[in-house]
């Protein structure tokens, strides 16, 4: 049995990644496209402007992209709905649709913190999909869980193992941000070309509050956020795909360099760890030795794009700590990629 899947918002970055890593997925069969109404009736193949790095799958062209209007997506008896919609169109679309009965897992950043709402980087707290049994004292007929911010998605699992093995007091992260994180039209060619932006909208605090829920425990049916300090500086550079993140860390026990290496080499996936998720890389993270890596060119494909490669570890002298750089793919890793992996969970543990 394959379950009958739908992408809102499927001719949008992160809409595409999610048609490109679902048209030949074992466990989810894609039957629904929408969009915008002026590509509603028209066949997928003929009117979505492909233009990510994966060819356009021959088993979806000819689909006929449909109206995201709640009613006509219910209509059609989605087992699951991935939504790629804008922020400010998601939030009508997806409560009307989970007060109906559908299962949504959503990349838009409305309800995030919510403290009945998963927020899911699923190595990291796939235990915080209980949350979901709490959903039906909004009266809702489905569950609805949202994916991280793409940088908080690539931050996470790279501090997961650190934080399990030696605890966290303070985080400060600098961003390097790629242009696809702000999709197709996001970022004018005159605006960044020869330039950095040092300021994304939001991205800052995103980070800020989204950490400490993913890094959270589940207490008494709630999430008890994790005690750590953190800031963020978040900035706009002139790369195509791939987030890289520079992270500075005092850890509540003394780690050396040698111990962060050991702890991030040897973690392969925890919280999901044996449920043979399809999605799931087989390193989830991959350590380099390399002085000048990781590089967004080079390594943001890594596991597919669903591993974060991270590098130059080194001593920190300030905080008496460590500090390196992360990478991960954005619209894979941090968006697409784990959402499919969350709806995988969804499935493996009984919610779908």
């Amino acid at each position: 049995m394959k379950y009958k899947t739908c992408i809102l918002g499927a001719t949008g970055l992160v809409g595409q990644r999610l048609v490109a890593l679902l048209a030949n997925h074992p466990w989810f069969k894609l039957e629904m496209l929408t969009a915008s109404r002026k590509h509603v009736g028209k066949k997928y193949g003929e009117t979505v402007k492909w233009i990510i790095d994966e060819p356009l799958p021959e088993n979806v062209k000819d689909i006929e992209i449909s109206s995201s209007d709640p009613e006509e997506v219910v209509k059609e008896k989605p087992d699951i709905v991935f939504s790629a919609l804008p922020s400010d169109v998601a939030l009508e679309v997806e409560l009307e649709l989970v007060r109906r009965g559908l299962n949504v897992v959503s990349n838009a950043s409305p309800l995030r913190m919510e403290p009945d709402i998963p927020l899911i980087n699923p190595e990291v707290n796939a235990d915080h999909v209980e949350l979901v049994k709490h959903q039906v004292r909004r009266e809702w007929k489905g569950i609805l869980v949202k994916v991280p911010n793409c940088s908080t998605a690539i931050l996470t699992l790279a501090l997961k193992p650190i934080f399990d093995e030696f605890g966290l007091r303070k985080i400060i992260v600098s961003t390097m941000q790629a242009l696809s994180g702000a999709g197709y039209a996001g970022v004018p060619s005159v605006a960044i070309l020869d330039n950095i932006i040092p300021y994304i909208p939001g991205e800052e605090e995103k980070i800020e509050s989204e950490t400490l829920k993913i890094l959270g425990s589940i207490e008494d049916g709630k999430i008890r956020y994790a005690n750590i300090s953190i800031s963020a500086s978040c900035h706009r550079v002139m790369v195509l795909d791939g987030h890289l993140e520079a992270v500075f860390i005092e850890t509540s026990k003394k780690a050396s360099v040698e111990d962060i290496k050991e702890v991030l080499r040897e973690f392969k996936g925890n919280k999901i760890r044996g449920l043979n998720l399809p999605t799931a890389p087989k390193n989830p993270i991959i350590v380099k030795e390399e002085p000048d890596r990781p590089q967004p060119r080079l390594d943001r494909k890594a596991g597919g794009g669903m591993s974060v490669v991270v590098g130059r570890i080194r001593e920190d002298r300030v905080f008496n700590g460590v500090k390196f750089l992360v990478l991960g793919h954005n619209t894979i890793r941090g968006a697409a990629g784990t959402a499919i992996l969350i709806a995988e969970l969804l499935v493996k543990e009984g919610f779908i």
